[in-house]
């Protein structure tokens, strides 16, 4: 029997694109205060008397458009992520998938590790640029479960791999595999999920590490500065995040005279909601009413051989001492 365990965790998704399953998931995510820096006092009104009354309807019929016969992208990704891994680091590990928000929880993976009799567990969140909305989100949903028992087992977490050799290679070859049967663009974009820029002025790590991804990623792929853009997506709300944002830099692209242009989405795991939808078909529109003429969206890593060999071996970096 392992006694090591390995909890795999992405952001999460409702359990069905109903709105009341999406509802409910909204409600978990949009109640992290990691997420929403806001006084109680201030934000529960505003979440459970407007926000939580309107955007599960919008956001459902969101859901049902890339929904699959599988159920959920993420999560049918995230369960062949853990079974690739489990695979590939053997049964001295036992490779568990978990969600942030939704199901299945963490506090069910970390019990279903100490069920099998697991005494250590590292920790995986499927981030690569480290935020406290995420990554440190991650952590305190770990430690809100090990409050509750008794004999807590060793315990270690990975906290980011944004300038992992491998994880930038499987991108770098995602790219390139993509522009063989589409061609190169006239410029290639990298969206990364948005935060508050007062998170990043309060000392959050992540355009930084956003950025350097992007510095690799374009060397590793022999790009010039005027053959790609960083951009941040999925803003919300009416504070300023990080800038530029994604959907106005697609239409300026446009104006500017570009016609073909690919989106890649380095800070994603796996294909969600904010890739296939947001990214894929919304941002798609934008581009072609501004006047563009062509533009792909470059799938997520997903489960590629690459990709899962990048993550085992950014596990066992991180297993050290527990397994050879």
């Amino acid at each position: 029997m392992s006694t090591i365990g390995l909890l795999l965790v992405n952001l999460g998704t409702p359990d069905s694109p109903k709105k009341g399953d999406v509802r409910r998931y909204l409600a978990e995510f949009l109640s992290d205060p990691r997420v929403v820096e806001m006084p109680r006092w201030l934000w529960w009104p505003l979440l459970h008397g407007v926000i939580l009354n309107t955007r599960p309807r919008r956001s459902a019929e969101a859901y049902r458009k890339i929904w699959t016969e599988e159920g959920s992208p993420l999560l049918r990704h995230l369960q062949r992520q853990a079974e690739g891994l489990q695979t590939l680091l053997g049964d001295k590990v036992m490779v568990v998938p978990a969600m942030r928000y939704g199901n299945p929880s963490i506090a069910a993976g970390l019990r279903q590790l100490r069920d099998a009799g697991c005494r250590r567990i590292l920790v995986l969140p499927l981030y690569p640029q480290y935020s406290a909305t995420t990554t440190a989100s991650t952590f305190d949903a770990v430690v809100d479960e090990l409050k509750q028992w008794r004999h807590l087992p060793a315990l270690r977490m990975v906290d980011q791999y944004h300038d992992h050799p491998g994880y930038i290679g499987a991108l770098a070859a995602s790219v390139q595999e993509f522009q063989q049967e589409k061609g190169r663009p006239d410029l290639l974009l990298f969206s990364f999920h948005g935060i508050p820029q007062k998170y990043a002025d309060q000392g959050d790590p992540y355009p930084q590490q956003c950025e350097r991804t992007v510095r690799l990623l374009a060397g590793a792929l022999g790009l010039t500065s005027d053959q790609w853009r960083l951009s941040y997506q999925s803003r919300l709300g009416r504070d300023p995040w990080l800038q530029p944002y994604t959907s106005a830099t697609v239409e300026q692209l446009a104006r500017e005279g570009a016609r073909n242009i690919q989106v890649l989405c380095p800070g994603f795991a796996a294909d969600c909601l904010e890739t296939l939808e947001e990214i894929a078909m919304e941002n798609r529109d934008l581009f072609l009413n501004a006047g563009g003429e062509q533009y792909h969206y470059i799938p997520c890593l997903n489960n590629r051989p690459d990709h899962l060999r990048a993550l085992a071996d950014i596990a066992r970096q991180n297993l050290g001492g527990w397994i050879e």
